[in-house]
Order: structure tokens, then sequence, then C-alpha cells
């Protein structure tokens, strides 16, 4: 496999990214990313470019979405769903979103890169956790994510890894891999009640496939019920007039 990570941005290590890119995968993946946000809550500090946006308000690369105290959803232009944890940025690319710090939840066939990986998906549910001290998590709810290590935009040289659904890998800041361990029926229940789950009214994309693995591979485990987005204004009832 060409090793291959990109992403649009103003730093260097972005711009390596996106130059290896460009060289390594065919014209037609080097689309540009855009996102609608479709969902806000905890408030209204969501913001693209750092401005304050609203719902139904698009991103394109290489602009950059963030979160201070509120979560958000996201539409992806691939078809895919996100949900961005509460203090969370990233960066839109070419093939790509990186991850510059925080915590999403992506749904669907949506390929991810942090500043230590690069994610490659078939159509997944998968959670990366990007932490103060350029640690990374990667967990594979459903489906599988190739792993490429990188370091400081480069391909480390290690072989890439291939996390399989229920799998959690870490990697150091310089792409090196600490762990991989299995997800525990207690790993998924905080992830399905917690900030990424609880209280959205938006389905994600890849919901039924997630449900349908859990479902059959971690008994015991029951995903939270998405709320109903609220009624509208009843309408007046019309009165009815007889002939007689």
């Amino acid at each position: 496999m060409a090793p291959a990570a990109t992403t649009l941005a103003s730093t260097p290590l972005a711009a390596a990214l996106l130059l290896g890119a460009a060289t390594l995968l065919p014209q037609a993946a080097l689309a540009a990313e855009s996102a609608t946000i479709v969902e806000i809550l905890d408030g209204n500090e969501l913001y693209i470019n750092q401005k304050q946006a609203r719902v139904k308000a698009r991103a394109s690369a290489p602009e950059v979405v963030s979160t201070r105290d509120s979560r958000g959803q996201l539409a992806f232009s691939s078809g895919a769903g996100g949900r961005l944890n509460r203090f969370s940025m990233l960066r839109l690319g070419s093939s790509c979103f990186l991850v510059e710090k925080g915590q999403i939840l992506v749904s669907g066939k949506q390929n991810g890169c942090t500043r230590s990986a690069r994610l490659s998906v078939r159509g997944t549910n998968y959670v990366v956790d990007v932490q103060e001290d350029g640690t990374s998590e990667i967990s594979v709810l459903e489906g599988s994510v190739e792993v490429e290590p990188l370091r400081d935009g480069e391909p480390t040289g290690a072989p890439a890894t291939t996390v399989e659904a229920g799998n959690r890998l870490r990697l150091s800041p310089v792409g090196v891999v600490l762990s991989l361990l299995r997800l525990s029926a207690s790993d998924y229940t905080s992830l399905l009640n917690g900030p990424l789950f609880s209280g959205f009214r938006t389905q994600l994309p890849g919901f039924r496939s997630l449900e349908s693995y859990i479902r059959t591979s971690v008994p015991g485990v029951t995903l939270p019920v998405t709320p109903r987005p609220p009624a509208g204004p009843a309408l007046p009832s019309i009165p009815r007039f007889g002939l007689f």
C-alpha cells in the first residue's frame, strides 16, 4: 500500500501532508472536503474559522471547525456524519480531516488524520481522541480502520495496523503504537452514554450498522434511543359545516 496523508492548512506540516497526497492519490480523490453543521448542543459555542456558526452553515477546506463548551454534529460531503465533543478542533482537507485536538465520532465513509496517523475506512463507526500531549486513540466501534503511523506528516516506515471493530489503538505523538486493546462492554456503555451520543436528535448515517454489530457482538450493551425532533405547533382544527 502506498503511504498517503493529506490535509489543507497553512502550517508546514499540513502543507507536507497535502503535497505527499497529491503525488500518491488519484486526482478524483483530491476533491476538497466540506461539512455542514446540522446540530449544535449545549449553547452556541461552535465556530468556523473562529467565527460563531449556526445550524446549516457550511465549512470547506481548509477551514477549521471548533467547539468550546458546546457539542455539534456535522454532515460531511462524503455522506458521513461526525460529532464533535466539547473543546475540539478539526481542519477540513483534501482527502481527510485533521483532528487538531479533542474528540470526534465518525459514522460512515470518511477518512481522518491526526498529526501521528492517517485513518483509512470503507464505512464504519469510530472515535478519534487527540489528547493535550499529542497522544491519540482510535476506538473502532464497528467496521475496521487502517491506521498508518506518521511522524511530522511523513510515514514512519512502520507497517499500517488494521484496527477491527471492538478495539482501541493508542499512538504516541510521533506515531509509535503504544497499545492495541479490546474494548469491553463497559467501554461501549461509557461511550454510548457519553457526550458523543447523549442528547443528539440527528441520526448517524451508520447507526444501523453500529446497532447490528452491538446486538450480535457486545451482549448486554444497549444503544441509546435518538430523541425525536420536537413536534411543530398543532394546526388549528377546521370547523365542519353541515348542509342542514
